[in-house]
């Protein structure tokens, strides 16, 4: 089951679905140490030609959260993160795709068209926790394996990158 959560600076809000993306009005710059940065074509930048985020910044976003199992973990969890789909909304990205890229170096290719309503999200918060780099954070894409079956594939479980810290967008 999917629930969703709209966070502003001001705390948490469940305002109907009415509420406006933090980012779409003045973004700012990070002032804590940032925690995504994005990259290529985008429509929404703040330092230089990049998207940099940091953890307050990330978390102001629309917020999805879901319970799924995965091949990594044992048991069902939650997860909190911003979907794909909000993030790619925010970026004026409708086409191309994800370079997602772990602190290790480590990238994978996560086609845009992945990014919809019910599909995965940044996940920031695993049962409510911040993840530590030991255990996949700080972030970690995720997608709903247990809602559909089509996300239960080698393909899909090979775009699930943790330890994300940047994305490029290319066409």
């Amino acid at each position: 089951m999917f629930t969703r959560l709209v966070q502003t600076s001001f705390g948490l809000v469940m305002a109907m679905g009415l509420a406006v993306p933090a980012m779409s009005q003045d973004i700012g710059v990070p002032t804590g140490d940032a925690i995504l940065t994005v990259s290529g074509d985008i429509a929404t930048k703040n330092v230089d030609d990049t998207l940099v985020l940091d953890r307050d910044m990330l978390t102001a976003l629309p917020a999805t959260t879901f319970e799924t199992s995965t091949i990594w973990t044992d048991g069902v969890h939650s997860f909190i993160g911003v979907s794909l789909a909000d993030l790619a909304a925010e970026l004026g990205v409708e086409d191309g795709k994800f370079l997602a890229t772990a602190i290790n170096d480590y990238t994978v290719e996560i086609p845009v068209t992945d990014a919809v309503e019910g599909g995965p999200i940044i996940a920031y918060l695993m049962d409510g926790q911040e993840m530590s780099v030991r255990d996949k954070g700080p972030l970690w894409v995720i997608y709903p394996y247990d809602s559909d079956a089509d996300y239960r594939s080698e393909v899909i479980y090979s775009r699930s990158i943790w330890q994300l810290d940047r994305l490029e967008i290319v066409q």
